[in-house]
């Protein structure tokens, strides 16, 4: 079944891309794919840095285009509420096609003694910038968390105890969707995903080391990990 997403140029539709792409690296399956270059052409600009899980997907499928190209098919999405999409689009030729076409288009203006102009030093500059992303992005492997945040009874402040929660900052950690589920006796627990780089954060040691600790001890009685997933 195919994905669908509404008006994406839209706050509204940004926020839920956002979710989407909480627990995502592409838009269906794990490789990028025609899916991906749809949604990416169906934006009508770069997302705001706010969207943190769009723009990190958006400037990837940007770098890939760049680098490599997308060949994936994907496994369908429909995007309502902007233009339609064309076939030249959502197309990407081959690497070695494009090179050959460059080299082509380029044959009659190649000084080979000239000087690089200050254009094809910061389109190098770019290039390896790009290349060096895409790299690290590879080595640095990311995993979505479900966790389970207990207070200590039914009197504990459930806003400032999730307020307590999101107020550990730390590199590499993304926090993202939750909801307040019902344990008994009057009793809610806070229920919360995360986003980690795996290079950069230990899910222990976060509980260990800042979340059941003080000030926010004084909201949060435990900490359990539900759910687990490499990106």
């Amino acid at each position: 079944m195919a994905v669908t997403f509404h008006d994406i140029n839209s706050a509204v539709g940004l926020k839920k891309l956002d979710d989407y792409l909480l627990a995502r690296s592409y838009i269906t399956g794990y490789e990028a794919s025609k899916d991906d270059l749809i949604v990416h052409a169906a934006l009508s600009k770069p997302p705001s840095s706010e969207f943190v899980n769009v723009s990190r997907w958006y400037n990837h499928i940007t770098a890939l285009l760049r680098i490599s190209g997308v060949s994936g098919q994907g496994s369908g999405v429909i995007v309502e509420g902007s233009a339609p999409i064309t076939e030249e689009a959502v197309a990407t030729p081959p690497v070695a096609d494009t090179k050959a076409s460059a080299a082509e288009d380029s044959d009659d203006d190649v000084d080979l003694f000239g000087e690089e102009t200050e254009e094809e030093k910061k389109a190098a500059e770019e290039r390896a910038a790009s290349i060096k992303a895409s790299t690290k992005k590879k080595e640095s492997g990311k995993s979505s968390v479900l966790m389970d945040v207990k207070p200590w009874d039914d009197e504990t402040d459930m806003k400032k105890l999730e307020e307590a929660v999101r107020s550990v900052h730390i590199e590499g950690l993304h926090w993202g969707a939750s909801k307040l589920v019902a344990v008994g006796y009057g009793i809610k627990k806070l229920q919360i995903m995360l986003t980690i780089v795996d290079d950069l954060v230990s899910v222990d040691t976060l509980i260990e080391e800042q979340l059941t600790v003080e000030p926010i001890n004084e909201y949060v009685q435990s900490c359990d990990i539900v759910a687990f997933n490499k990106i």
